[in-house]
């Protein structure tokens, strides 16, 4: 049966606004953090914080815990997202301005598609499916061609790829999160996968020495708000709608 007869208009139009005005948002507030703090550190901070805490609220509440093999299907939706997604989306702040990142970020609908063909077998590739897909990738190379004299600055390409693989990474996350089983809860099942993917990104910032050059005196009020916002605005409100329009909706319309 398809529960969307019976669920009201306004919490998909909260959904699809919280997506859209505050994870938005959520690229300036990256920005500032990774100019203070190392990318992969700041991510790990982030979702470490964020998925504990929404974790341990379930697990409060008395929600089942995950299964042996439900966390096997969080760790790899984890990895896919969490750690190659935001921990790309993280490093490549560095070298690629907010607002462009955003821009980037928003071929994951045009990934997205892609999955439904080739991972869900949700939809058939057409005609005016593949022309949308060809315009709307075709204006993101547009934007970080250095060939064309568009009159700002040169996108930084090795950023502007890291974005586009993590656009991709997320998209197949996304497919998979309807092939995997994962737990029954979706607030348990996002609390589990932003922790997993914050101790992903842990082991990846302790790889690259990220740890040694930080110093936490050394950061400015600034850069802990911004935290703070990407912990509960950006990932436990924003995120959380995320997931709940996922299984909800159809993939391509997020």
């Amino acid at each position: 049966m398809d529960d969307s007869r019976h669920r009201p208009v306004w919490k998909t139009l909260l959904a699809f606004g919280i997506i859209y005005f505050v994870w938005g948002s959520t690229y300036y507030a990256i920005r500032v953090g990774v100019l203070e703090v190392p990318p992969f550190l700041l991510a790990a901070m982030r979702f470490l914080i964020a998925g504990a805490l929404l974790y341990g609220w379930t697990r409060a509440k008395g929600e089942r815990a995950p299964s042996g093999r439900e966390w096997i299907g969080v760790a790899l939706v984890a990895f896919l997202i969490f750690a190659m997604d935001y921990g790309l989306v993280f490093w490549a702040e560095q070298r690629v301005a907010s607002g462009l990142t955003a821009v980037l970020m928003a071929t994951i609908p045009a990934f997205m598609a892609l999955g439904e063909i080739f991972i869900l077998g949700t939809q058939r590739l057409t005609m005016r499916l593949v022309a949308a897909l060809l315009i709307g990738l075709g204006g993101v190379g547009v934007l970080v061609s250095r060939s064309l004299n568009l009159g700002g600055q040169p996108v930084d390409r090795m950023g502007a790829l890291a974005l586009i693989v993590g656009a991709v990474s997320w998209s197949i996350g996304s497919a998979l999160t309807r092939k995997l089983r994962l737990p029954g809860s979706k607030v348990v099942s996002s609390g589990a996968q932003m922790l997993a993917g914050g101790v992903f990104l842990a082991v990846i910032s302790c790889m690259l020495g990220e740890y040694r050059n930080f110093h936490v005196e050394s950061v400015s009020r600034g850069a802990w708000i911004a935290l703070a916002y990407l912990i509960v605005a950006g990932s436990i409100i924003a995120f959380t709608a995320y997931v709940w329009l996922l299984h909800h909706e159809s993939p391509t319309k997020v």
